[in-house]
């Protein structure tokens, strides 16, 4: 048998794609499996081919389109409501198309679901008895067996019958557009082609399987333009405000269904919303939420204040701190990838933050929360170190289909859909497996992520913040070598940076180092190029930020102890000036390196000074010495 060449040539021009390849093939295949967008809406062409396109539901496009090869009707059976012909009965192809299906099928009133039933009119209509030319659909098809490859006795029996029906089935011939024989085809509509037994399909050319796909930018463009008449615009063609509006929208709708516009649509009316206004309508369809953080007229005034603000929090990296204001000032502003064709759909914000440990990426981390949000405990962090094996990565979108804690969903896409205006922090990036980095590729090129339960998750509207210590030591040059210039021992690791250098030649060979690792340690040079310019580098502390942050944390210290235990808490300054000298004297270490030494020469003698005493409130204690005594540190009070 051959493909008739009228469905070739100019049949079902305009139609979708899988609707002409099903229509192209009803000579050769008595099954199809359709499975993927079955639940949306399809754009067809008009009735009588003047005017609008239509937008219709997959019965109704199933049924039109084998109306137009000479059915009389369609069967649709699903689990729930049994069988159903379709067109309902009421006006005069409805009728017709009830008699005809008690002529092959008999009575279906009130028959109630079961295999057996379902198996006898299944042959009914694939080997009719008379010339009646028509489809059975079977509807949310996934749900007839439990489990497609450990199927009860009755399932196994119906399934066995169904491959033997593809192969018996008849075709048939009827007078009209199509005269040549075709199979009344048996249509399955399963979420996913495994949901169906394996040799159902297997090697069995009378079963086709077709995927239908998710609507392309062209097919929301032509959407928005056809439900722009709910605004009022009838000729979008001869209105380029409303041109510019609608293909906006159909931006904006990256990832949704046709149907998921239709509902954008009906909620932007709901809320009064006009038509140029419709990506707002989107963003609350997306993510559930109507007050946005982003558009809050203080955000502005707030990222202005903490010009001043942040430098005196994170201390001593000014050229760190200007530019992830600058990306962040970005973010407010909707700027972010904005030369990109398509870009609204991206995070708000993407930061790598890169350079020697203890220097302050955390805590820029925490201001920007506060900043944004009022409230640095905002930010999510995840310590990509807890993900360094493979199957580790089920922990942030969930566990697949089938596995234990399917139903719990992810650590990380639950927590976005909780609350999808959020700063995230991933934690020493470096740590993680690659095949979980390539997590991310999908998250910061669509702003969106699947999690292991079917759900798409958006992130269009957080700040994605990666920290690293990647750049600190690089591999060591080769010591020597074999005869013939093989190498056969190494200089391990070797440090890359040292205080000193000039924050230039930091960034640049830290930048060097970043790159390098993702291009030829982890073969991802897709996922460098997704971060781009946003690699931002953070500097040595000097000898001047050292000061500063030692006297902000000796400050906490005095804060707390006069909290705890309402002393007043003094040092000299000598003492002062020898403690200092100790906090301070390893700069590669940073803040936290100044942090555990001031825990260690002083809160640690201080707490065993205060503990064999009796502490009177609002006494005054003066630490008028501080010396070492082999390796452990004592405090003189007076």
């Amino acid at each position: 048998m051959s493909i008739d060449s009228p469905t070739l040539g100019g049949r079902l021009q305009g139609w979708p794609p899988f609707i002409r390849e099903l229509d192209a093939t009803l000579s050769v295949h008595s099954q199809y499996v359709l499975s993927g967008n079955l639940y949306d809406s399809f754009l067809a062409p008009p009735l009588d081919g003047v005017g609008p396109a239509r937008l219709l539901p997959l019965r109704d496009l199933l049924w039109e389109t084998i109306r137009s090869s000479g059915a009389s009707f369609m069967v649709v059976y699903d689990p729930v409501d049994g069988l159903q012909v379709h067109p309902e009965a009421g006006d005069e192809i409805g009728d017709e198309a009830a008699r005809a299906a008690e002529r092959l099928l008999g009575k279906l009133k009130d028959e109630k679901p079961s295999l057996e039933g379902l198996t006898r009119h299944l042959a009914a209509v694939a080997r009719p008895e008379e010339n009646i030319r028509a489809a059975f659909v079977i509807d949310s098809a996934s749900r007839i067996a439990r489990t497609p490859t450990d199927l009860e006795p009755a399932e196994r029996d119906f399934f066995r019958f169904c491959a033997k029906l593809s192969r018996s089935a008849r075709p048939v011939r009827v007078a009209g557009a199509r005269p040549k024989p075709l199979y009344n085809p048996v249509l399955w509509l399963v979420e996913r082609p495994g949901d169906l037994p394996p040799w159902l399909t297997a090697d069995n050319e009378n079963v086709r399987e077709i995927t239908i796909p998710r609507p392309h930018l062209g097919d929301r463009q032509e959407t928005a333009r056809l439900l722009a008449r709910a605004f009022g615009v009838s000729d979008v063609g001869s209105d380029a405000v409303a041109a510019a509006a609608c293909d906006a929208f159909a931006e904006q709708a990256d990832g949704l269904t046709l149907q998921s516009m239709i509902e954008v649509t009906r909620l932007a009316k709901e809320r009064n919303v006009d038509l140029a206004d419709l990506p707002d309508a989107v963003r609350t369809y997306k993510l559930g939420v109507l007050d946005n953080p982003w558009s809050r007229g203080h955000l502005r005034r707030r990222v202005l204040e903490g010009e001043k603000r942040v430098p005196e929090r994170v201390i001593g990296q000014p050229q760190a701190v200007t530019k992830t204001l600058d990306i962040l000032k970005r973010a407010v502003l909707g700027l972010s990838g904005a030369q990109a064709t398509r870009s609204g759909s991206r995070p708000r914000g993407v930061l790598f933050f890169a350079g020697p440990t203890g220097t302050g990426k955390t805590e820029l981390a925490k201001a920007i929360t506060e900043l944004v949000f009022g409230d640095e405990s905002a930010y999510l962090r995840f310590d990509m170190s807890e993900f360094s094996g493979e199957g580790s990565g089920d922990r942030l979108i969930g566990s697949p289909p089938g596995y234990v804690g399917h139903e719990a969903g992810g650590e990380l896409t639950n927590a976005v859909r909780e609350d999808p205006f959020r700063v995230m922090l991933f934690d020493e990036i470096e740590k993680a497996h690659p095949r979980i980095l390539d997590k991310f590729l999908q998250i910061l090129e669509d702003g969106r992520l699947t999690d292991g339960r079917g759900n798409t998750v958006h992130f269009s509207e957080s700040i994605l913040i990666f920290t690293s210590n990647l750049g600190m030591y690089v591999p060591g040059q080769d010591l020597t070598t074999r005869d013939g210039g093989i190498p056969y021992a190494s200089a391990g690791r070797v440090q890359n940076i040292t205080p000193g250098m000039s924050y230039d030649e930091v960034e640049q060979r830290i930048k060097g180092a970043v790159a390098a690792h993702f291009t030829e340690v982890l073969n991802r040079p897709e996922l460098l190029n997704r971060f781009g310019d946003n690699i931002v580098v953070f500097d040595f502390i000097s000898v001047e930020a050292a000061n500063k942050i030692f006297d902000l944390q000796f400050a906490n210290i005095c804060k707390r102890v006069a909290e705890e235990h309402r002393l007043v808490l003094t040092v000299k300054g000598e003492a002062l000036q020898q403690l200092r000298e100790w906090c301070t004297s390893e700069l590669d270490k940073g803040g936290r390196g100044i942090g555990m030494a001031l825990e260690s020469h002083f809160v640690n003698p201080l707490a065993r000074a205060l503990f064999d005493r009796e502490l009177v409130p609002d006494e005054r204690v003066t630490v008028s010495g501080i010396r070492r005594e082999g390796g452990i540190v004592h405090l003189d009070l007076q």
